[in-house]
């Protein structure tokens, strides 16, 4: 084993920390491997210590605190402790000072066994009520427990060698977490952290951080007049301003045009239905506890509409449908509404009412796979117009509890496997990630910051062709069952306007921008030709405004660059006596000069091709 570059081992497979692999006894036969930092194990370890040492640290300079659970995530480590007084920016200083006093003193982390009911009795000494409660859910009769100078924590490891081996951490942030998620338990503090292998690591990993929040669609939604949420009209709901709603019509005006071209019929549909609507989909049993609760009309319980789906049934199911109908392609930019604990909202990314680019294609067995190869185009057609280029693919197959035949589990994976092979994309399979009534394809988009986001899903449907009994008149004369396809391809209008603030910063692409351009006088004088200039600019369908503000230029170019619009016609003498203008965009630099006709052509040439 390459000890020198080892966090820790492998023995048969199972992840083992450094010293119990060495002082445990080992059959000869066991295959011994190292886990290093490199590695997604050696960083979960690494990480995992970290948080060790973290609460170490806060243990020593607040004993009354009581531990709770310490694990690794993704790019960092947190741990959650009950203590009546909040963290504060200071006690976190505090705590990483500790922390590096631990490191340095370069503590073994050494692992103890112990019988389930004399860790129980041990943590119940101490007071440490969430250890006992976590011990006493434990099916074995022994558990692990890590001594690290005299710090012991239930755990089942592995762990560093030492403390010394954390090289570079820092601890980010304070946030409330309710004891094992349910909102109906003591709510916790959660400090978060971060450790790197180097210090320079940790340095870029705080840049990219700091980049995260400068791209925060909340921070920008509000510079930029976009959105906001109210607490008066309620959590998770958002009010679109003028700026984000132009940006949204914009979105919504390609998307249906697209869909047309598509051969797509657009619909719309309620918001509500009656309870018996969720029952008979499946919702009721499936889903209930991401639905509301449902409202009294004369006597008859309804529902808001957590999907679209059975009332794009309801209109298939409005008119006899022969064989030479299919496919049906529905779309509809829908409304739904459903229950997200408040402690999982977050900005557009987690909302409670949305709008989903919905679409339910009803084909026949043998016109799937074509099907398939035409959503595969559009979508990645869609993805690529909004700038998103790099995306991973995944194949989701049947889980253990399915509806539908083996048989149609079979041929529909087959027809979704084939269509993706056939356009030449690379895709990961997640076996049984499938829904209950069908396989489904899943396209998470990179946005700038090498982010990756779930947008895009495509999924075959057994169930609710059962459930409602659709069918369509085959060519032999005899009633058949068609499939169904739900599709999406930017998930909710909400939440990938998020992402799209995040991935562009603001600086939206021309077609996007709220405000294409902006017309800004040196002197009162200029006033007349600069209300004519933006004048013809609306009348070419370009979003245009005038400052003609007595206020100096280079305040209003100022002004007009934090709300990051893509184009500055500056006008002075010059451009009002050559009746010409000078463009500035966004990022400084001067073009021109132009007419206002050669100035429009560019702009409309932009506009057509999605710059």
């Amino acid at each position: 084993m390459d000890a020198v570059n080892a966090v820790a081992a492998k023995v048969n497979g199972e992840p083992r920390d450094i010293y119990s692999t060495i002082t445990g006894q080992l059959d000869a036969s066991a295959v011994i491997e190292p886990v290093t930092l490199d590695s997604a194990e050696g960083k979960e370890i690494y990480r995992h210590s970290a948080s060790h040492i973290m609460a170490h640290a806060v243990k020593d300079l607040f004993p009354e605190v009581k531990l709770a659970i310490g694990p690794a995530i993704e790019d960092g480590f947190y741990y959650d402790f009950d203590r009546e007084t909040p963290f504060s920016a200071e006690d976190l200083e505090k705590i990483e000072k500790r922390m590096q006093e631990i490191i340095k003193k370069s503590s073994p982390f050494i692992r103890k066994a112990m019988s389930k009911a004399d860790a129980a009795m041990f943590f119940k000494e101490k007071g440490e009520d969430y250890k006992t409660e976590l011990i006493n859910d434990i099916a074995d009769e022994e558990v692990t427990l890590y001594d690290e100078d005299g710090f012991v924590d239930l755990c089942r490891g592995p762990h560093l060698a030492r403390t010394g081996k954390v090289k570079a951490f820092k601890l980010l942030s304070v946030a409330g977490a309710y004891w094992r998620g349910d909102e109906k338990n003591k709510m916790l503090q959660r400090i978060y952290g971060t450790a790197c292998a180097t210090k320079d690591e940790l340095k870029a990993y705080l840049e990219f951080l700091e980049e995260i929040k400068k791209r925060d669609h909340r921070k920008l939604g509000r510079e930029l007049d976009l959105f906001s949420m109210n607490d008066e009209i309620g959590s998770g709901l958002i009010l679109w301003h003028p700026n984000g709603a132009l940006i949204r019509k914009t979105i919504e005006d390609f998307w249906r045009n697209e869909h047309l071209k598509a051969d797509y019929k657009l619909l719309f549909t309620p918001h509500i239905a009656k309870l018996n609507l969720w029952k008979t989909s499946g919702h009721l049993d499936y889903y209930s506890e991401n639905m509301y609760s449902p409202m009294d009309i004369e006597g008859v319980a309804y529902e808001l509409k957590p999907m679209n789906c059975p009332f794009h049934i309801s209109i298939f199911k409005s008119d006899l449908r022969s064989y030479r109908d299919l496919p049906i392609r529905y779309a509809e930019l829908g409304t739904v509404y459903r229950y997200e604990r408040s402690g999982v909202l977050h900005g557009l990314l987690r909302v409670r009412g949305f709008t989903q680019d919905d679409a339910h294609i009803f084909c026949r067995k043998d016109q799937l796979e074509e099907e398939m190869h035409n959503i595969l185009d559009f979508t990645i057609f869609v993805l690529k117009t909004f700038g998103f280029d790099a995306y991973d693919i995944y194949l989701s197959t049947r889980p253990e509890k399915y509806v539908g035949t083996l048989e149609s589990w079979e041929r529909a994976t087959e027809a979704l496997r084939l269509a993706l092979e056939k356009k030449g994309l690379t895709y990961k399979t997640d076996p049984g990630g499938g829904a209950f009534y069908g396989p489904k394809i899943d396209i998470k988009i990179k946005d700038a910051l090498n982010r990756y986001w779930q947008c895009s899903t495509i999924q075959v449907d057994f169930n609710n062709p059962e459930r409602f009994d659709i069918s369509y008149r085959g060519s032999d004369g005899k009633e058949h069952r068609p499939i169904m396809i739900h599709r999406a391809l930017m998930g909710s209008l909400e939440r990938f306007f998020g992402i799209l603030i995040e991935n562009y910063g603001g600086d939206f692409p021309l077609w996007l921008a709220p405000v294409q351009t902006k017309v800004l006088t040196i002197a009162e004088r200029h006033d007349d030709y600069a209300k004519e200039i933006c004048r013809q600019f609306k009348a070419a369908e370009i979003r245009a405004e005038t400052d003609v503000r007595n206020e100096k230029i280079g305040y209003k170019i100022r002004e007009a660059s934090l709300r990051k619009i893509p184009y500055l016609v500056i006008i002075g003498d010059k451009e009002v006596a050559e009746q010409q203008i000078t463009v500035r965009k966004r990022n400084g630099e001067n073009v021109g000069p132009f007419s206002i006709v050669e100035f429009i052509e560019i702009m409309q040439q932009a506009i057509r091709t999605k710059q």
